[in-house]
């Protein structure tokens, strides 16, 4: 008995070796961490590497994600003592740039089991010596670090009891660490969406909302796509993006699905999804991380008002003025039949919510498969440009009376008063269509929230951005005294139409320049191929139609001009088919004033290292508010001086041309399209987001003050 008390006794004296000073390093404080004061013969004990990092920095977990490191441990341990595999807990996810790593911060405890033999001599002093290596890094920044530690432990009968130190801490980072459960899971690749499913055990019947899969292999999922979940009564369906290297499933997806029920490891084998791990609809997906702040925070109720108030004030943006036109036109027409202003304004109105809402489904179905997508993404299409230029060319012609389309089709101007309903809708489709590339105050806030969100926050948001966009048309029209003011139809209608056609050609030449910037340079010349049959077709049926006013037959002029438009469609479609050889030039300062260099996340990382202030310009050429931004405020000689002064560089993310690193970025700064500006000051955690109204003076002062530090 006696002898059990000193060995106690010792035991505990020993304990005290093992609160030994940690060691510190440029950012890290680290030291061995036992769970239990002492090891009994037979055991496991678990020793824990723990380390305190520096604030704003971190270490990596076993997959480290798009970039990093882990954690690696190199033991010496007495004979016959055995280490195992460190026990991770679940780590953070951190999104810089496009990528997204996982690592941990703060105070971090990485036990691993040590078997201890059973001829393990009581009473002897056994000493664990570990040479760990981290990768510790900052934003910016990424330091290598090795430290050797030690830990004497006393080897003792009876149960061990807890470290005083660090006993609780290390159990219960055991007690919390993703752990095996009794669940099915399978994972099928199929048309470039990789699926995986899990269900019963403690996924039965659970909270699906916030799931998320962390891989253990690097190379498996696109580490920084959304990944999507559906509910099942047994489980749910994650939807992630796989690798560009992930061509077959030839193993199980192994890695840790973390629920609100606790984290648990996986491993999917390869086949058909178990059923009952879908059919109740869609889950949030887990919280983004690095999102804007003021998007993140917004709520679905203030969202939904940015939304009102973006789509209010798209109506003054550049990119809508030409359809601004068509709307005076048809409205004019019915201005003193208020019944007929109503219906068409009501009918406009549907136009516009029946597109914001195909747009939002769109962008939902793409997030859903994992693909990157935002703002105005459709004008990324050539085929898109392309067929807006020709639309915007044939609503021209018809504006300057080349032809007629009656009641049926509002869309190409048909007289005002004759436009009937279908032609009010189609007014309000091609208006949204048409103010795609531009983004007003509030909506890239409110976009950002509704596509970091669920399906339904979506639709909400971009119904009240669509109920702001058709209000004051609508009030127009549901308002008499309004409507009184405006001048009776008249002669003065046909000459504001034919005035309106112009700015309708301005808009088609813009749309077959930003054609132009997508594609390869004989394919402008096919889609002006293309524009000529077009508008020699639209002639031939004003022609026909002319012919049947007059009681003569005008079936000559149709049948050519369903041919001279065939002609036009091959020609539209060669054109669209065509890709440049090499990816479009980055959209350059305006009339190279600025030196500017295509942004990247890897020159980014250089040129902050260089201690110079960085000025990120997300742009593309379909984006009409983007290119008011570079004329007006980034093209003058006093913003050249303001980065020369500083040292500022000037990067230039061209989204003209889809491009899923962009739309990343954009994503992780709570944005879902352009513009987006963004400088990054010398030192500075995160960047400084600038509004997207740019004045020459704000820039110059913001570039200043970068440069200050202040």
């Amino acid at each position: 008995m006696l002898a059990r008390v000193l060995l106690l006794l010792l035991a505990l004296a020993f304990a005290g070796a093992a609160r030994a000073a940690p060691q510190k390093t440029a950012h890290l404080e680290v030291e061995l961490a036992p769970m239990t004061a002492s090891a009994t013969p037979g055991s496991t004990v678990y020793v824990a590497v723990r380390h305190r990092i520096e604030p704003g920095w971190h270490t990596y977990w076993r997959n480290s994600g798009d970039s990093g490191g882990p954690t690696r441990i190199a033991w010496a341990l007495p004979d016959r003592w055995k280490a195992g595999e460190i026990v991770w807990p679940t780590p953070e996810r951190q999104r810089f740039a496009h990528l997204m790593n996982y690592a941990y911060s703060g105070e971090v405890y990485l036990p691993v089991p040590v078997e201890v033999p059973a001829d393990a001599k009581v009473g002897d002093l056994a000493r664990l010596h570990a040479a760990v290596s981290f990768l510790v890094c900052s934003d910016t920044l990424c330091v290598p670090e090795d430290v050797e530690l030690s830990l004497t432990l006393p080897v003792a009968e009876g149960r061990a009891a807890l470290h005083p130190d660090h006993g609780r801490a290390v159990a219960d980072v055991l007690a919390r660490a993703p752990k095996s459960a009794d669940v099915d899971a399978a994972a099928r690749l199929e048309n470039g969406v990789l699926k995986l499913a899990a269900v019963g055990g403690p996924l039965a019947g659970g909270e699906a909302d916030g799931a998320y899969f962390f891989p253990y292999e690097p190379k498996r999922i696109v580490h920084a796509a959304v990944q999507t979940v559906e509910r099942g009564p047994d489980g749910l369906t994650l939807t992630l993006a796989p690798s560009p290297s992930l061509k077959a499933l030839n193993g199980p997806l192994e890695g840790v699905l973390v629920t609100r029920a606790g984290a648990w490891e996986i491993a999917a084998e390869p086949g058909p999804l178990p059923a009952g791990a879908s059919g109740l609809g869609r889950a949030a997906p887990a919280a983004e991380p690095g999102e804007d702040a003021r998007a993140g925070s917004l709520g679905l109720p203030l969202a939904a008002l940015f939304a009102f108030l973006g789509g209010l004030i798209l109506n003054l943006m550049p990119c809508v003025f030409p359809v601004l036109s068509m709307k005076a036109a048809s409205l004019a027409g019915s201005a003193h039949a208020p019944a007929e202003a109503r219906r068409d304004g009501l009918a406009f109105l549907a136009g516009v919510v029946a597109t914001f809402l195909a747009l939002a489904g769109l962008l939902v179905a793409l997030k859903a498969a994992g693909q990157a997508a935002g703002w105005g993404f459709q004008l990324q299409s050539p085929r898109v440009t392309g067929a807006l230029a020709l639309l915007m060319l044939a609503v021209g012609l018809n504006l300057s009376g080349l032809y007629q389309l009656g009641t049926s089709l509002q869309a190409a101007g048909a007289a005002p008063a004759k436009a009937g309903p279908a032609g009010a809708f189609l007014t309000g489709v091609l208006a949204v269509v048409v103010a795609a590339p531009c983004t007003a105050p509030f909506m890239a806030a409110a976009t950002g929230y509704a596509l970091a969100a669920g399906a339904v926050e979506t639709l909400v948001v971009f119904t009240l951005l669509a109920l702001g966009f058709a209000l004051p048309f609508v009030l127009l029209s549901l308002t008499p005294a309004l409507l009184r003011r405006l001048p009776r139809p008249g002669g003065w209608m046909v000459t504001l139409r034919r005035v309106l056609a112009f700015p309708m050609y301005g808009a088609a030449v813009w749309m077959a320049w930003v054609f132009a910037r997508q594609t390869a340079p004989s394919a402008l010349a096919l889609l002006v191929g293309a524009a000529v049959a077009l508008a020699f077709a639209l002639y031939l049926l004003g022609l026909a139609q002319s012919r049947q006013a007059r009681g003569l037959s005008g079936l000559a002029p149709l049948g050519a001009a369903g041919v001279a438009l065939t002609a036009g469609a091959a020609l539209a479609a060669w054109a669209a088919a065509s890709r440049p050889d090499a990816p479009p030039a980055q959209a350059e300062a305006p009339a190279a004033v600025i030196p500017s260099q295509a942004w990247s996340p890897e020159r980014l990382v250089a040129l902050r290292a260089e201690g110079r202030p960085v000025l990120v310009n997300f742009t593309a050429d379909w984006c009409v508010t983007c290119k008011v931004n570079e004329r007006a405020a980034l093209s003058s000689a006093r913003v050249k001086d303001a980065f020369e002064r500083t040292g500022a560089a000037y990067l230039v993310a061209d989204w003209t041309r889809r491009d899923d690193a962009i739309a990343r970025e954009l994503q992780a700064h709570g944005r879902s399209g352009v513009p987006l500006y963004l400088l990054y000051a010398p030192g500075a955690a995160r960047p400084e987001v600038l509004p997207q109204l740019l004045s020459e003076g704000a820039v110059i002062k913001a570039l200043e003050t970068a440069a200050e530090g202040e």
